[in-house]
């Protein structure tokens, strides 16, 4: 770990707006990192298209500490805030996180703003309402909590729904549904299979995944001080649902990596009651408010 060939630093502010209605009418994302920022490709990608006034704006440090490659790079960073923002909209709207998001896909598909916008919004509402089916979205009893987040990259939509519990400031994971619009789908066992890795690696990094470093050294060389999700941490079911079509295969050991960051954050505030804004979100738990803890 102390090889010198690290996770690139990223950080986002976003702005939005509601009208009268709780219909969203601005957006806008300031985002930059060292050295490199986690929008890249991404400008123009949701909700792009679905708002009438956009703007993405983005920054960076240069550096001379290398880095490498992280499972969905920059995405890994950006799906996450940009989904946990969402809830939050959807929440001062006063509406389904689930609907929220719908009607931006809506209104993406039918009177779309700007032509360059590198999204399909039908499959993207596709894998949200697959989810919605198979996890029986709503509410749960029993102290569950649930989350969803949804995100387009390696040109393969995803949709997830991670249904949590908060335990003396700990989460247990019951279960992750997870919903996908890869194309067709060669191997289904190994598709499956890359579906599940990819949700509980994603889990393991939203928690407990970080590296420090004092006077520009690492601080963690071995994994008894890099913490790492445990077979007991694990959620207690996954299931991967994939969308029938004929489209051309697309990306699958990556795509369903970001948005779990996202529906666990959306999961954890639900169940504590608290935002949280930096990752890993695990050592915050501790300072998160336990009154509407189960």
């Amino acid at each position: 770990m102390t090889y010198g060939i690290y996770r690139p630093t990223y950080t986002v502010t976003y702005k939005a707006a509601l009208d009268e209605n709780n219909n969203l009418t601005a957006y806008a994302i300031k985002a930059g990192g060292i050295p490199e920022g986690p929008l890249g490709w991404s400008q123009n990608r949701f909700p792009a298209g679905a708002v009438d006034n956009y703007l993405a704006e983005e920054w960076m440090l240069n550096s001379n500490i290398t880095i490498g490659a992280f499972r969905a790079p920059r995405s890994n960073f950006i799906g996450g805030a940009e989904q946990a923002f969402m809830d939050e909209l959807a929440e001062l709207a006063g509406k389904d996180p689930i609907e929220f998001r719908l009607e931006l896909f809506e209104r993406a598909k039918n009177k779309p703003v700007g032509k360059d916008n590198d999204y399909d919004a039908e499959r993207y509402a596709g894998v949200l309402k697959l989810v919605k089916e198979k996890s029986n979205w709503g509410p749960i009893k029993n102290g569950v909590h649930r989350g969803v987040a949804a995100y387009f990259c390696h040109n393969t939509y995803v949709a997830e729904v991670i249904d949590m519990t908060v335990k003396d400031n700990k989460p247990v994971i019951e279960k992750v549904f997870a919903a996908v619009d890869c194309g067709v789908v060669v191997n289904p066992d190994a598709a499956a299979n890359m579906g599940e890795g990819a949700i509980v690696d994603g889990i393991g990094n939203a928690l407990y995944g970080e590296m420090s470093f004092k006077d520009g050294a690492p601080q963690k060389s071995n994994f008894d001080t890099y913490r790492m999700i445990r077979n007991t941490e694990a959620p207690k079911a996954i299931e991967v649902h994939f969308v029938k079509n004929d489209k051309d295969p697309t990306g699958l050991g990556e795509p369903l990596f970001p948005p779990i960051f996202a529906a666990v954050a959306n999961a954890l505030h639900k169940g504590t009651g608290k935002r949280f804004y930096e990752q890993p979100f695990g050592k915050h738990l501790e300072a998160a408010s336990p009154a509407t803890q189960q």
